[in-house]
């Protein structure tokens, strides 16, 4: 057996088994062993039903029966309705407005029972049940209930091969049909017992091991699989956790060096002339403002291109940081000729937001007579327009496409549409990325490499991301923090609404709107939930909320809908209308977090709070902070838990979205922050992102190991690691 062999080939599989392993992505041997535990469950904790006692919280297993859904007597609330039955007794179990769980197990099966034990009066009697509590199927019971669920009477297959096992608790991974949690561990443990793990080599330095008191690779496979104490299971994640981090930030170390190694275009203009460039807009910079400014100038002035990330809350001046630095670029020539302009590419993931920096730029460089272009799926764009030339003017692809590749046109804003094939510039200096997490590293390299001298980068992002996610994920750029408002903007006031104070926010809707405001409803859904389906989210949706409103307390107002099922054309209409103060009231889902700038809109109402995180929640409500108007949040929960209250109590006592970004982290984790595929980090290194010395250590380790050893000749096994794992690229 080795790490490269294939499980099919040796174990013996059935058809289910082997569709099982399929659907979890589980090949070979070491895919096996680096498919760790969602967690492990101390097997001191499970109860036989007839030790129960009032007040317990206990986990039990057994056999469920007489599933059934029914109604209280009184309130007629629905609720199912279940026996939990083991060798030793039976215990009631109830759900109150969840009848679906009596459709999400099936009668006979067996479960694992986690709650809470409460007291029914029943006669004289008093009886034990379970209320609300969580219930999950389990593939077969453990042999003895309350013993160990992979303890064997026969003694087969224990950990130790005796019957007996070893380990603190059981571990639980991620199921498929046809494999379970006792599946795995026995499987494991026969890879275990082969020898393997004394031909693994160990990828990471063993001076790096001792300097952080982390277990070799052999120890860590045993013990995050198999821990015999909860000291060990913790090492063993802080180990891997620690692996998978270093390894990103070997790959990002190398990507920056390799990045700097390239040409670029040195542009330099002097603190005067981006003075009187800043001055000329209709506000006074910040000093954040003005630092970001002074940092990326003083990137266009070095040997190599600049990598840089600019973070920022809603409305604190992205835009006009961004303008100020395309300032300097459309005005130097190329080199070696005194006329003609360097380019800038400026994307974003919006056709609205598009529109809105094609305006922008056109009041920022009208009075330099600069020629801006606008691509997008929908069209083309430039401005000035040869017959006005204070006006932009529709104009075809192609001739778009011929002054961009003869340099004619220095700035080009656009969505994905500027990465085509057939986009081609002439002399491309710098790009900037709006909202780039929205985009693919695939997408960002694609801009990137638009041209032989490798342009300026500048990603920006209102998305408050926490320090350690943003050192982990874009440890290749240098961050800048616009930590800053603009002078006069007035904070959001945000209040947390309880139901019996519904009708007092809408009179206060209305008294904004008859001011000559407008108003936003955010909605968790789109449509409406079918209540006879499993697990049907009982929330406000966009369809229904708006006509709930339009025929109720807002029929005298018109209202808007705006949701990801619409096409192009349909929401860029509703916005234009919404921006033109057409529509009082747009009823939308989070869809209007990103690419919508209505100054006039100064009250959002956000309903089904508890479903957002707070970093979305935060951008949503940076929809009404465009101007210096009062404006105000009101936050809808449909659930009053002590969490949900907390974190809604961070939205309104929170200083600014980074604050914001790291309670939310430390509250929900990355992974539920921001969603694990999007990142392309495992369950494990999200929860490390929480422990900023580990990355901060794992940054340290990377980057010295990359000064001292660019190609990691020294280092075979990560370089073998980095490239199996598609993430890097060496010469």
């Amino acid at each position: 057996m080795t790490p490269t062999s294939t499980l099919k080939d040796e174990f013996r599989l059935t058809e289910i088994q082997y569709k099982g392993l399929k659907k979890l992505d589980l090949h070979t041997v070491e895919d096996l062993l680096y498919y760790f535990p969602l967690r492990h469950e101390e097997i001191a904790q499970s109860c036989t039903i007839v030790s129960l006692k009032k007040d317990d919280v206990a986990t039990v297993y057994g056999k469920v029966t007489g599933l059934k859904i029914k109604k209280t007597f009184k309130s007629r609330v629905a609720m199912s309705e279940a026996t939990i039955e083991d060798e030793t007794g039976k215990i009631k179990a109830v759900w109150f407005h969840q009848p679906y769980i009596a459709k999400m197990i099936q009668e006979g099966a067996f479960v694992k029972v986690d709650g809470k034990v409460s007291e029914r009066k029943n006669g004289e009697k008093g009886v034990l049940s379970f209320t609300n509590p969580e219930i999950e199927s389990i593939g077969t019971l453990p042999t003895g209930v309350g013993d160990s669920l992979f303890k064997y009477a026969n003694g087969e297959d224990g950990a130790d091969g005796d019957g007996s096992d070893k380990s603190f608790a059981f571990p639980v991974y991620g199921e498929s049909k046809g494999i379970t949690s006792r599946w795995l561990y026995h499987t494991l443990q026969k890879v275990f017992r082969s020898g393997i793990l004394d031909t693994i080599e160990d990828p990471i330095p063993v001076e790096i091991l001792e300097k952080y008191s982390l277990p070799t690779i052999k120890t860590a496979f045993i013990w995050i699989h198999a821990p015999k104490k909860k000291d060990d299971s913790v090492s063993a994640r802080k180990r891997f956790a620690f692996q998978e981090i270093f390894i990103i930030q070997l790959e990002k170390f190398r990507e920056k060096k390799t990045y700097e190694t390239l040409p670029s275009f040195k542009i330099k203009k002097s603190a005067k002339e981006i003075k009187d460039f800043v001055d000329r807009f209709p506000f006074t910079a910040t000093d954040a403002q003005n630092r970001a400014i002074k940092y990326i100038m003083e990137d266009f002035g070095k040997n190599h291109p600049m990598s840089r990330l600019l973070e920022g809350d809603v409305g604190s001046g992205k835009t006009a940081v961004a303008a100020a630095t395309v300032y300097a670029v459309t005005t130097t020539p190329p080199p070696q000729r005194e006329f003609g302009n360097l380019q800038t590419a400026y994307m974003v993931p919006t056709e609205i937001l598009a529109e809105q920096h094609f305006e922008s730029f056109i009041k920022f460089f009208s009075y330099l007579n600069i020629n801006i272009g606008l691509i997008t799926s929908s069209g083309c764009k430039k401005f000035p327009s040869k017959t006005n030339p204070t006006k932009a003017t529709d104009i075809s692809r192609t001739q778009l496409l011929k002054w961009v590749a003869e340099g004619t046109i220095p700035i080009l804003i656009g969505t994905h549409s500027l990465i085509a094939k057939t986009v081609k510039f002439k002399n491309l200096a710098y790009i900037i990325i709006d909202e780039q997490h929205r985009f693919g590293t695939a997408q960002r390299k694609a801009l990137r490499q638009k041209d032989n001298i490798v342009p300026h980068l500048l990603s920006m992002t209102a998305t408050p991301i926490p320090r350690t996610l943003a050192l982990t994920i874009y440890g290749d750029l240098d961050l800048t923090l616009l930590d800053q408002m603009p002078h006069g903007r007035k904070p959001v006031v945000t209040e947390i609404i309880l139901p019996s104070e519904r009708e007092e926010v809408y009179e206060k809707v209305k008294k904004e709107i008859a001011d000559g405001r407008q108003a936003y409803i955010i909605c968790p859904r789109i449509f409406e939930p079918d209540p006879l389906k499993e697990l049907a989210l009982n929330v406000k949706s966009v369809t229904e909320e708006a006509k709930r409103l339009e025929a109720g307390v807002f029929s005298e107002y018109k209202i808007g809908i705006l949701h990801s099922k619409m096409n192009p054309t349909d929401k860029d209409n509703v916005m234009m209308d919404f921006k033109n103060g057409d529509i009082h009231i747009l009823v939308a889902t989070s869809v209007v977090e990103v690419g919508v700038n209505v100054p006039n809109a100064t009250v959002i109402i956000i309903e089904g709070a508890e479903r957002f995180g707070l970093a979305q929640l935060h951008q949503l409500r940076g929809r009404v902070l465009r101007s210096n108007h009062q404006s105000y949040c009101y936050v809808f929960a449909e659930t009053k838990t002590q969490k949900t209250l907390d974190r809604l109590k961070a939205l309104k006592t929170a200083k600014n979205g980074f604050e914001l970004a790291e309670f939310d982290l430390a509250q929900r984790g990355a992974g539920e922050l921001y969603g694990r595929k999007q990142w392309g980090i495992s369950d494990l290194a999200m929860e490390a992102i929480k422990n900023i010395k580990m990355v901060e250590a794992a940054r340290h380790e990377a980057e010295k190991m990359i000064d001292k050893d660019p190609q990691l000749k020294n280092h075979a096994l990560l370089k073998a690691k980095l490239i199996q794992n598609g993430k890097i690229h060496f010469e």
